[in-house]
């Protein structure tokens, strides 16, 4: 071998290196959000998810995308929703939002991503975990579930408002485990 075509030959693999090292970088991760919400009605419920993931490390088209997935309120569409994050995306974790139901789909997508979710009933008997103390397999979330303390909740408001006689609760009777509610900000 020529020494000139050797240089050629080691300067073509040298303006090589860059790419093959950039094609090597890991990918940034996938977040695959899921609402049964609207974005409209979850605005203040994204921002203060990504400020929680930014605290982390994690910001959006820098260290990781956030795959947003809306149901605008159509349950039925949640399982495709789920299935489009899961099968196409292959996101790394999925963070299921407003209500039970977005919970419910993404459980039904996956056993193995892991699975997180906000809910504002009991999560063991919607069957998204199999108990509060051991959730098992992908799944853990938040619930701000209170069944037992219903009562001392009754008593406080008693308390701060005395005079008050009757007290009204307001409950979708297509929906009594509130699935498909999520809190409201007063």
């Amino acid at each position: 071998m020529r020494r000139r075509d050797f240089i050629k030959g080691i300067a073509g693999s040298a303006t090589a290196w860059p790419t093959v090292t950039r094609a090597q970088q890991p990918a940034i991760p996938v977040i695959g959000f899921l609402s049964f919400r609207s974005a409209n009605e979850s605005a203040t419920s994204v921002a203060a998810f990504r400020e929680g993931l930014s605290e982390i490390g994690y910001v959006d088209g820098r260290s990781a995308h956030i795959a947003f997935r809306w149901a605008e309120g159509h349950k039925d569409r949640l399982p495709e929703l789920a299935a489009d994050l899961v099968d196409n995306l292959r996101v790394a974790v999925i963070a299921a939002a407003g209500g039970g139901f977005s919970a419910l789909a993404a459980k039904a997508a996956t056993k193995t991503i892991p699975l997180v979710f906000t809910y504002g009933a009991d999560p063991e008997k919607a069957g998204i975990v199999a108990s509060l103390n051991r959730p098992e397999g992908n799944i853990t979330g938040i619930t701000w579930f209170s069944g037992d303390s219903a009562g001392k909740r009754v008593a406080l408001l008693h308390d701060l408002v005395p005079p008050a006689a009757t007290v009204a609760l307001l409950v979708n009777p297509s929906d009594p485990e509130g699935q498909s509610e999520p809190p409201i900000a007063c």
